[in-house]
């Protein structure tokens, strides 16, 4: 049913995009990539380097050109920073190479997720949590446009990767691979 579109997960950093993502593709036997990695690779540089060299505006700029010519390779899963969806070209682009996908998360969730890690260069300020919030405000509705939305909890990575194939199954018209009796895609 794919073709040679992507299956494109969004949402805010913490949500579980990457790692829903590897076990969603290995679900369905298709390639994983990061666009973080990705960008990482081309430029030789980490994310956090990147935002403190050049600064979020020519960030930004570089993911969308990665995204795009990373939407050329499909069928793929690829799991996308949390703003680039925030771009109209990389939605138009998502919309036309791919099936996007809302991982949503609860703010908790988000918040004990994120403090693990140090490399959040938009979580670099005195009160992260009110960033989050922030973050939420300003980008769930525009995630809420995406062709299937899975909220995400804390629960084993099989559990929800198996309710996102379920959701695409549904968005293609595809029986849930969950029913007895039927096979997944």
């Amino acid at each position: 049913m794919l073709g040679s579109r992507s299956i494109v997960f969004v949402g805010l950093m913490g949500a579980g995009k990457t790692a829903i993502g590897r076990k969603v593709a290995a679900m369905l036997s298709l390639p994983f990539t990061d666009s973080d990695q990705e960008i990482e690779s081309v430029s030789r540089m980490t994310v956090p380097e990147l935002f403190e060299r050049y600064g979020e505006p020519e960030f930004r700029a570089l993911e969308q050109r990665v995204i795009l010519r990373l939407l050329e390779n499909g069928p793929q899963v690829l799991s996308t920073g949390g703003g680039a969806f925030m771009n109209a070209q990389t939605r138009e682009a998502i919309a036309g190479h791919g099936v996007s996908v809302w991982l949503k998360a609860e703010l908790d969730l988000l918040m004990e997720r994120v403090s693990k890690k140090q490399n959040r260069p938009l979580l670099k300020n005195p009160d992260p949590r009110a960033v989050l919030e922030r973050l939420m405000g300003e980008r769930y509705p525009v995630y809420a446009t995406s062709d299937v939305t899975v909220t995400t909890r804390d629960d084993r990575k099989e559990v929800i990767a198996t309710e996102v194939v379920d959701a695409l199954c549904g968005h293609f018209g595809i029986p849930a691979a969950g029913a007895p009796g039927e096979v997944r895609p």
